[in-house]
Formats: structure tokens, sequence, C-alpha cells
């Protein structure tokens, strides 16, 4: 098999994914160029863009076959992603695929089971999570094979090597399910990274090596990565090793379902009730074709341009005894600062905890939304969680910020203000802003110079798995009538644990039973990063760590109803999925554990 002639990065975004690339087979430290993706914007108009839109539009059976639906490498077939998509999908939004990536990583769901759109109604095959993100790259496979691969197939993007940017907060099996989605698009040399330590690579290979001169042994800096569907805090240290400075990631938040989505619907909520006073009530079909409006005019705001008064917003009607004819509304920019700053980016103190109550009216499509949608609530957490081994809170020196939302220089000033007035000793002040440019571009730049330093070509940052896992083990005592033995948490892969390498408990043996199916709980925790491989945790629904997911597997023996002893082993691989598997304990037979992805 040849060599990759490219190194490609990919931003597998909620709201829209990016693709760059640079040449794998130079020694130099060649450019990073973004890979601009065909698709169509309008009916009948194909063009390049930067950026391809997250959204799929599921067209019918007579639309397969318009002429005005064709791209470049051939016939539309019943999914279209892209702009046209996104602008069709908020016409018809019964037809429209969003915010897909946020199933991947939804346990109250089949991730596999063909449910997108979410209580759509139109007479279109649905499709599952990990389908509407293998389609996204599908899309992204084929427009690259027309451009790049056109007069030699060695450089089909199958045959590159490709980094898949995931949030830093997917857990074990949301990776799985990415990975899966890639094979699925025929993508199947691929590895995932990290968004904000995409982000932070990327601000590295903008400031070549001068980067070193912007920081210095001890700074500790936050990544904050505000996106469309998600909110993903990190903490990276900057250290000396040898008299050179390295970087080592200590920290990643929860998996916070809050970001542009939630903005969205705030946004679309508050514009409904100004319609209603006016006596226009709107039915749900119309709620979420005004969510998809608002959408534009948030990603307006957000795209550095503060300073319009108004923006127009249309509703389709619905016929009688609703509402007949188009609406049209506006959006007051001063009501979508307030509702932004305000409601997804207050004022609040370091010990403040984010609220645990629910909010009428924000599960609307189905997500599990976080109750409590501010975002500076959530940072005031992650922070407080992570401290030194002194048990002080360490307040970042430095901020990177990543993510559309982020875009906003009214966004920025506030989450710096709040990090401010959160420093004590004389720190006040001293938290800086580093700039990592363009902020739709960055991750997708950033992974591909993270490919570029895996061969040695640049620096990497340090970090290996960013949560700890556990297995749920009964206590060892006798068994009393009526009551439930106490469940243990037992740590099966400690937090840091490098990619290729892996953990074997050998302190506890589990009975297995061959011919039987066995399940298995898995637990996590994102800021237990102290315990170490077999270490036993009681009370642990206490204690940051959260039931995950189940494992099962069969054995299968020559000897039926058999007990064979086996110790658990989980490996990190190379491309950044967790394995599990069961080891028997004379070493003649092992079992991979399958992870379930149906709901819990």
């Amino acid at each position: 098999m040849k060599k990759a002639r490219y190194i490609v990065g990919i931003d597998l975004g909620t709201t829209n994914s990016v693709v760059a690339y640079t040449d794998a087979l130079t020694t130099d430290a060649s450019e990073i160029t973004v890979f601009k993706v065909s698709q169509l914007t309008g009916s009948g108009v194909v063009e390049s863009r930067e950026a391809l839109p997250s959204f799929l539009y599921l067209l019918e059976t007579h639309e397969v076959s318009e002429s005005s639906h064709a791209l470049p490498w051939g016939r539309q077939e019943k999914i279209m992603a892209g702009v046209y998509a996104r602008e069709r999908g908020s016409e018809v939004p019964q037809k429209l695929v969003s915010s897909s990536k946020s199933w991947l990583c939804n346990a109250q769901v089949d991730r596999e089971a063909p449910i997108l759109p979410w209580e759509g109604t139109a007479k279109v095959d649905k499709i599952s999570p990990v389908q509407a993100s293998s389609h996204i790259l599908t899309h992204i496979r084929k427009a690259w094979n027309f451009e790049m691969a056109a007069e030699d197939p060695d450089l089909v993007l199958e045959n590159q090597e490709i980094y898949l940017t995931v949030p830093a907060s997917f857990d074990a099996v949301a990776r799985e399910l990415t990975v899966k989605a890639a094979h699925l698009a025929g993508l199947t040399d691929v590895t995932l990274i990290e968004e904000p330590q995409a982000a932070f690579y990327s601000w590295i290979d903008r400031s070549k090596e001068k980067w070193r001169d912007k920081v210095e042994k001890g700074d500790l800096v936050l990544v904050c990565d505000v996106g469309g569907g998600t909110s993903d805090f990190s903490l990276i240290e900057v250290q000396e090793e040898d008299g050179n400075l390295c970087l080592e990631r200590l920290a990643v938040g929860e998996h916070l379902l809050v970001g542009g989505d939630n903005i969205d619907l705030a946004l679309a909520y508050s514009l409904a009730a100004k319609l209603q006073q006016q006596g226009k009530k709107l039915d749900p079909w119309q709620m979420r074709g005004l969510v998809h409006s608002c959408r534009s005019a948030k990603e307006s705001l957000f795209s550095g341009d503060d300073t319009w008064g108004k923006y127009p917003v249309t509703i389709l009607g619905r016929g009688s005894g609703l509402i007949k004819g188009t609406i049209k509304a506006a959006l007051e920019y001063e009501d979508v600062e307030k509702i932004v700053l305000a409601g997804f980016f207050p004022e609040t103190v370091l010990d403040q905890e984010p609220s645990v109550s629910s909010m009428a009216g924000i599960r609307e499509f189905g997500l599990n939304y976080e109750a409590d949608p501010g975002i500076t609530r959530h940072l005031a957490k992650f922070i407080s969680n992570h401290r030194d081994e002194h048990g002080q809170v360490r307040l970042p020196t430095a901020v990177v910020f990543n993510g559309g939302v982020m875009k906003s220089q009214a966004l920025r000033n506030r989450v710096m203000k709040i990090l401010s007035s959160w420093a004590v000793n004389g720190q006040a002040g001293g938290i800086r802003e580093i700039d990592t440019g363009d902020f739709d571009l960055s991750v997708a730049r950033g992974a591909a110079y993270y490919g570029r330093a895996a061969k040695g070509d640049g620096i990497r940052i340090r970090g290996g798995l960013g949560s700890s896992y556990y297995l749920a083990v009964e206590a060892a005592m006798p068994a009393v009538p009526g009551v439930v033995l106490p469940t243990r948490a037992l740590c099966i892969a400690p937090f840091g644990m490098e990619e290729g390498t892996g953990a074997e408990n050998r302190t506890r043996l589990f009975n297995l039973i061959v011919g039987e199916t066995v399940r298995f709980n898995i637990m996590t925790s994102t800021t237990r990063n102290k315990d170490q491989l077999g270490e036993i945790v009681d009370n642990w629904e206490y204690e940051d760590i959260r039931d995950l997911t189940t494992i099962e597997t069969r054995l299968e023996g020559d000897e039926d109803n058999a007990v064979i002893p086996v110790t658990f082993e989980v490996r990190l691989t190379e491309v950044g999925t967790l394995e599990f598997w069961a080891c028997a304990r004379d070493g003649n037979q092992r079992w991979k554990l399958e992870l379930n992805v149906r709901p819990k």
C-alpha cells in the first residue's frame, strides 16, 4: 500500500464541517490548506465553500430526479447536505436533520436506529444519528475525490491519513460511533483528536516557533470551546522538560449539551412570545421553522458584525385555523444581546453551581439539553473541580476561544471579565486571550497540524485518556435478606492513559459462564484524575462518577455452563477509541466486550 500523500483534518461540527490538509511526504513544515467543499447553495447552483453546513435535507422520491439537485460528481441521492439543505430545511423543517452530532452522545435513544428528523412527519425514510454523520462525511469524500483525485486515483480521500475531531467530552460510546460513521462513509484510516486540542494546535501552527515567546512555564491555558451543540472546556499546562517548553492537558470538562442550538431555541421562544402578544400563535411546525430562521440571525451576530439593528425573520403560513399567509418579524440586536449575555453568559461567582431544575420547552428536539443554560456557571464548576495538590483552585493565566458562538467579541469580553473577577492574590487583569485566528477553520487546520506533529514534525500535547473509567462491582460482604448489596466503582482505565497502551486489572477476578451473555456496567468521571488502576471507590454516587453504558459478550466454548475466571483489560487504541476485553486467568483466551449503544 502506498504512503498517503496528504494528512487531512476534518472538523465534523454540529453546525458546520470543515476540511484542511497538508502534504504528508515532505519533511518540511508545509502549509496547511483549507479544502473548499462543493455543494448546492441554491436550486441548480453549485459552489465551493470553506465550510459544509452539517445539515441534511431528506428528499422525497420525486425530488431525487430533479436536475436542480444534481452535483458535479453525479446524480443527487435521497439525502442532500450543505447550504441548500439548510435553506430548504428551514422552509420544510420536518425533512431537515440538524444537530446530528449531538445525538451521538444521547444515551436515551438508540443511536443506530432511524430516528431523525426527530418528530419528523414527512414521507421520507428517517436515518440514524450514525448514518447522519456518515452522510456528511460521504459528501466530503465525494467532493474531495472529484476535485483532488480526478487525475490520480491514489489521491482519493480513502487513501489519505485522516484526523477526525470530536468534543473532548465525548465518552467512549460517542467516540466509537464517530469512528463507525467514518467507516460507513468509506474512511477507514481515521484517528480521533479532541477539538479543544485541535484549536490549540492551530494557534501553534499560526505562531510557528514564536509560540514559545507567548507562553511560559507554569501557564495554565483554558480552552473555551462553545459550538453549535456543546460547550467544551479543557485545561492545558505549559511545562518545561530538558530546558524546552512542552504541553500537557490536565483536565477535560463534562459533556455539556448547551451551545448555539440552545441560543436558537431561546431566540425563537422570545420572538414567538412577542408574536403571540400580537395575536399570532405559531404551531409546532412553524416553531421549528422559526428556530432555523433564528439560527441565521445568531450566526450574523456571531460573525463579528455586532452593528446591525434588526434582523428580518420570515415564517411560512399554515392554512385555516392558524395563520394564513407569511408572517414577517424581526429580531432586535439589543434583544438578542440581552438574551445571550444574560441567559447564557451571566455574571457569576466562582463557587456558584449550575441549576439542576428543568426548564419548560427547552427539550423541543428530544435532546438532553442542560437544565441550566448558563455557560459561565458551568465554566465556574469546571474551574472549581480541578484543583492543585493542595486543594487550591488554579485559575487559568490564558484563554483560547473556539467555536462559532465565541466569534462574538462581546461574548469573549464577558468571559474574560468573569475570569478576571475570579482571580485572587493580585492576579486580576493578568488573564490574557490567545488569538487563534479564524474560529470557523481553526479546528480542521489544527487537526491537520496534529497529524504532522504525530510524525515528529511539531509539538504534541500530552494528555491521553480524558476520563477515568470504572467497572461496577458488588461489595464482598455476606448477603442480607431484603438488602441490596452496595456497588463499588473499580477503576479499570485511569485518566491520562496514553494512546496505544492497555491497562489490565489483575487485582480482581470475575467468573464468566460459557454459553451465556454477560453484562457489566461501565461508569466514568472527568474529575477524578488521581484514581489509579485497581483502586476501588466506595459511595461512588457522591464522587462525580456517573453511569455510562453496559458492555456485554457471549462466551463461546466447548463446555456450556463452564465457569472461567477472567480479569479485565482496557486498551486505548491509536485511533482514540476504548476497547474492553475479558482475559482468561490462564492467558489462553480473550473476549472483546461490545459497548452497548442502545437506550439505558
